[in-house]
C-alpha cells in the first residue's frame, strides 16, 4: 500500500502567512531606540551618551595630516609653496594626471580649448590670464577640491598629493607659454647635444 499524503488545509497556510506578515510590520525601525547627544545613559559606565574618541584616532581621510594639505590654505591664505619638495617626478605626475583629469576641458596647452569645448560646452578661462598667472599654487588646489563655477569637485576622485602634484604641473604649464630659450638652464641645453636653438620656442639640428 502506499502511504496516505496528508494535505495541509489551505486555512492553516493562510493563517501562518498572516502572522508572518504581522511580524514584520512593528515599528522597530521607525521608532529605534536612538540616544541624542548629552543625553544620560546607564549603557556606559560614566553615564554620558556621548563618548570620548580612543586615543590615537585619527581622521580616516586625513591621517592626522594639516588641514592647509587639503584646501590649499594656511593661517595666511592660499599657500604659494608646495607641503613637499618640487622634483621632476612630481611634475611628470601632475601632467599624467592632468592629461586625465583637466585636459577635456582646459586642453593640453591650458588655454580652455579641450575636446568637449570643440563639442559645444562653455570655454574655461585660460591658463594665461593674468589672473591665473598671477594666483599662487593653493588656488589650483582649492579649485580642483572645492570646484569652481560649472567644474565639479575633485576632492573625492584625485586624492590630494595629486591635487598638488596637478597644480605645480599648472604652474610649470603656465612658464613654458611664456618663457625664452635664454630660461633654459645650461645644463638642460648641453643635453639637448647638437641642437641650436635658432628662435624662441624652436630648435634646428
Amino acid at each position: 500500500m502506499r502511504p496516505q499524503r496528508r494535505s495541509v488545509p489551505l486555512r492553516a497556510v493562510g493563517v501562518l502567512a498572516l502572522v508572518l506578515v504581522l511580524a514584520s510590520c512593528g515599528r522597530n525601525m521607525a521608532e529605534q531606540p536612538s540616544a541624542r547627544a548629552f543625553e544620560a545613559s546607564p549603557f556606559f559606565a560614566d553615564g554620558s551618551v556621548q563618548q570620548r574618541l580612543l586615543e590615537g584616532t585619527v581622521s580616516r581621510e586625513r591621517g592626522g595630516i594639516d588641514a592647509s594639505y587639503f584646501s590649499g590654505q594656511d593661517a595666511d591664505g592660499l599657500m604659494r609653496d608646495l607641503p613637499f619638495d618640487l622634483t621632476l617626478e612630481v611634475v611628470q605626475r601632475g601632467k599624467e594626471r592632468y592629461d586625465i583629469y583637466c585636459s577635456v576641458c582646459h586642453g593640453y596647452t591650458g588655454e580652455g580649448d579641450g575636446m568637449i569645448v570643440q563639442r559645444g560646452f562653455p570655454q574655461p578661462s585660460s591658463f594665461q590670464q593674468q589672473r591665473l598667472l598671477d594666483a599662487p599654487v593653493g588656488y589650483y588646489v582649492g579649485v580642483i577640491t572645492n570646484g569652481f563655477g560649472r567644474m565639479f569637485p575633485y576632492a573625492s576622485r584625485v586624492p590630494p598629493e595629486d591635487r598638488w602634484a596637478i597644480a605645480a604641473y599648472v604652474k610649470a604649464l603656465q612658464l613654458s607659454q611664456n618663457a625664452s630659450v635664454d630660461d633654459v638652464p645650461d645644463a638642460a641645453l648641453r643635453d639637448l647635444g647638437d641642437s641650436t636653438p635658432t628662435s624662441e620656442g624652436s630648435v634646428r639640428r
